[in-house]
């Protein structure tokens, strides 16, 4: 009699902040994974990872990585959820079950929301929903890998520049990636909602505070108003729809005292703090 297949953990956005930490942690629980990723040979992943090749702007590639996979982690890396229907059926015709990356900032009662950024998370639960896969909603809050974009001003300036937006529970993306983990290898997660935070409420001038402090010399946050940062996202060749998708976020998203305990609850570790996250990454800021 042969022996049963074993059917793998397809993980879209293998490269990226969130996306490589779960194929690590995954490794870690002993969990088939296979990488989807737009080039193999320059993913740089473990050795023991199948990484394949493709895109979600093409479906075609999808389903050739789809094969014999049983459950699909999906980051939704664009500003709209056009395509996404076709992503959909396929990963619905393949797979058994999907865990999808959102935001908390998705207001499943409003019939808009706030901003771009939570619109496009809410039209991707909608769609999900639709499409009949059985699936684990994962909510995150702000990450605090996107403190890596401040880099460049940090090390030249020793300041922060730019438009501010509400203060959130900044969380770390490995405890992202450890509750992604858990809710693909469990399959008593399937039709769970999951907010995912970090502990406490941190703002862009607490955040470049604290990095500050970890490398050695006051860093400020100097805010600038919206029409300003505008301006300059453009001219440094930011495209003109993710300019304006990450100001309606300044403009439009209200402050945030939601503080979980889900990340402990589920990985059996507290979440990690944003100072801890600066101190992993020093080295980026000096």
């Amino acid at each position: 009699m042969a022996e049963p297949i074993m059917t793998e953990i397809l993980v879209t956005g293998a490269t990226g902040n969130v996306g490589r930490h779960v194929v690590a942690h995954l490794q870690t629980a002993d969990a088939p994974v296979r990488a989807f990723v737009r080039k193999p040979t320059t993913a740089q992943l473990p050795e023991q990872v199948r990484a394949v090749g493709g895109s979600l702007t093409e479906p075609d590639t999808l389903v050739a990585a789809l094969k014999g996979i049983d459950t699909v982690f999906l980051i939704w890396p664009f500003l709209t959820a056009e395509g996404a229907p076709d992503v959909l059926e396929a990963i619905a015709r393949h797979a058994r079950r999907l865990v999808y990356l959102s935001a908390t900032g998705v207001n499943p009662a409003a019939a808009r929301q706030t901003d771009a950024i939570n619109q496009l998370h809410a039209d991707m639960e909608r769609l999900i929903e639709e499409s009949g896969v059985p699936h684990t909603l994962l909510r995150s809050d702000t990450l605090a890998a996107n403190a890596r974009g401040w880099a460049e001003q940090i090390r030249t300036t020793h300041t922060v520049r730019g438009p501010e937006i509400a203060a959130t529970a900044v969380v770390h993306e490995q405890d992202v990636a450890a509750v992604a983990a858990r809710a693909l290898t469990d399959d008593r997660q399937t039709g769970a909602v999951h907010l995912l935070t970090g502990p406490e409420i941190l703002s862009r001038a607490d955040q470049a505070r604290t990095i500050g402090e970890e490398i050695g010399h006051p860093v400020a946050f100097e805010p600038v108003p919206v029409a300003a940062a505008r301006e300059q996202m453009l001219a440094d060749g930011r495209p003109p729809a993710l300019v304006e998708a990450l100001l309606s976020s300044a403009e439009n998203r209200p402050a945030s005292t939601v503080v979980t305990s889900t990340v402990a609850e589920l990985t059996g570790a507290p979440a990690r703090t944003f100072r801890s996250w600066v101190q992993e990454n020093a080295a980026a800021f000096r």
